[in-house]
């Protein structure tokens, strides 16, 4: 029986050709239909960590609706037995490195749009607070895209996202996920893994709704 874990962002990202519908509620309401329809079949089983719920419920206001509690009925929810789970030691200098790198290079990015700041602060004087406000706002937006994409992009960057990378370990399933960071270290750790669009593809082919 084939395993799949599944990340939230399967079901939010749309642009990445999963085609399982046009919104989150038409994807929701897919899976679901594919999750009960393959377990009857003893063909699939859909996974997601408590975190990962958790992550996924945090994106609807009213959480108490018919369609969310159908697909979390039809999902194995499961955490992975961390106290259990062995990995090479190279794999935690590969993290170590990737940290202090990522640590550098915002540090970097700091510094260079604190420099880009006090120069667009010189000669303007006193100002109130919303004309400063308004001055240092784009530097501000600037530093934090900059910032996100040097420490962030790539990178495992919550627990959520070890969850699933070591449920797909311990249960040899196919990790399914639009995450570049998650891919990445899913990879280095050894785990299977799926794109999104072949994921996609493979439901429609076994169950073209």
């Amino acid at each position: 029986m084939d395993a799949y874990i599944l990340d939230t962002n399967l079901f939010f990202n749309m642009e990445e050709g999963m085609d399982l519908g046009g919104k989150t509620e038409e994807v929701v309401v897919y899976i679901t239909k594919a999750a009960k329809e393959l377990k009857k079949n003893q063909q699939t089983q859909f996974y997601m960590t408590p975190r990962i719920v958790e992550e996924f419920l945090s994106f609807f206001e009213n959480k108490e609706q018919p369609f969310l509690k159908e697909f979390l009925a039809q999902i194995i929810i499961q955490s992975p037995t961390i106290n259990t789970l062995l990995f090479p030691a190279q794999v935690f200098y590969l993290l170590i490195d990737d940290i202090r790198g990522r640590s550098y290079r915002g540090l970097r990015v700091g510094e260079e749009e604190i420099q880009k700041a006090g120069i667009l602060m010189q000669g303007r004087g006193t100002l109130s607070k919303k004309e400063f406000e308004m001055t240092i706002g784009e530097v501000v937006k600037k530093f934090r895209e900059r910032y996100r994409q040097a420490t962030r992009v790539g990178f495992l960057d919550s627990l959520a996202d070890l969850d699933i990378i070591m449920l797909a370990k311990e249960i040899n399933g196919v990790l399914v996920s639009t995450d570049e960071g998650v891919l990445h270290w899913g990879r280095i750790f050894g785990v299977k893994e799926m794109p999104a669009r072949a994921f996609g593809s493979k439901m429609r082919e076994k169950l073209p709704f």
